[in-house]
């Protein structure tokens, strides 16, 4: 015998025994209210993603914002502001004696300064310029070039562009009829006996008249200035076996 469909209450009915137990344990429907606090409650977490979504796409030149301030933003001193903690009143204050910026430890003599020093017995210091340049350049024709360029730029208004100290500034100084004395020219037998580093000393600390460059041109620069220096000599003093033999017979 099949076994028969179990019959619903009516709608209209109460649910009696099991069913009465099941509808007991589901849960009632929320109210309104409730279920629209919570879309807006999930909405307002999407606000913080779309604004960090609209600034890694968008540019400002106000500050960022951070949220986290770690030691971004903490009470200091301003550029020339007092101070009463130290004695003379100053905010600012010099590096202690014998610091050292980071990168910038001097060690080989040669290439930062041109010259060494030694103690001799009787406690005087003795310098010693050193010859040829340095193991960290390499002399090729972009390094000369670029001397060039340096050359033009900071020594050529004095010395002139091919060294013979004529440059503009000597040529108005002439006209004026005025009381200077007339830059060195890099050809005489003085210039040209001197030795590599004591080029680059000058270049660095000056000599006489010649103001000191060292604060305006980099090391290395300095350098190549030094390299050309050479290389104009040689154009103006080139020994005759320097010059190919097919060409000597049309030197004066």
């Amino acid at each position: 015998m099949s076994e028969q469909p179990q019959q619903l209450p009516p709608q209209d009915e109460a649910p009696t025994g099991l069913q009465a137990e099941l509808a007991e344990l589901r849960l009632p429907k929320p109210p309104f209210w409730m279920i629209a606090a919570g879309i807006v409650l999930v909405t307002v977490t999407w606000v913080p993603l779309a604004i960090i979504a609209l600034g890694r796409v968008s540019k400002s030149t106000e500050p960022r914002v951070h949220i986290i301030q770690d030691m971004d933003v903490q009470p200091r001193y301003g550029p020339q502001a007092s101070s009463e903690v130290f004695a003379d009143g100053r905010a600012m204050r010099q590096p202690v004696p014998g610091t050292v910026a980071r990168g910038e430890l001097d060690e080989d003599d040669h290439y930062s300064r041109g010259f060494s020093t030694m103690r001799s017995a009787e406690g005087k210091w003795d310098v010693t310029y050193f010859e040829g340049l340095p193991a960290q350049v390499v002399a090729d024709e972009a390094f000369i070039r670029r001397g060039q360029m340096q050359f033009n730029i900071h020594c050529a208004l004095c010395h002139g562009k091919a060294g013979y100290g004529d440059g503009p500034v000597w040529r108005r100084v002439d006209e004026l009829k005025e009381p200077w004395v007339q830059p060195t020219s890099l050809h005489s037998d003085v210039v040209r006996t001197r030795t590599e580093g004591h080029l680059f000393n000058t270049i660095t600390n000056g000599i006489r008249n010649m103001p000191a460059y060292g604060h305006q041109i980099e090391v290395n620069d300095r350098w190549a200035i030094v390299a050309y220096i050479r290389a104009l000599q040689l154009s103006q003093n080139a020994p005759m076996d320097a010059v190919p033999a097919e060409q000597r017979a049309k030197l004066r």
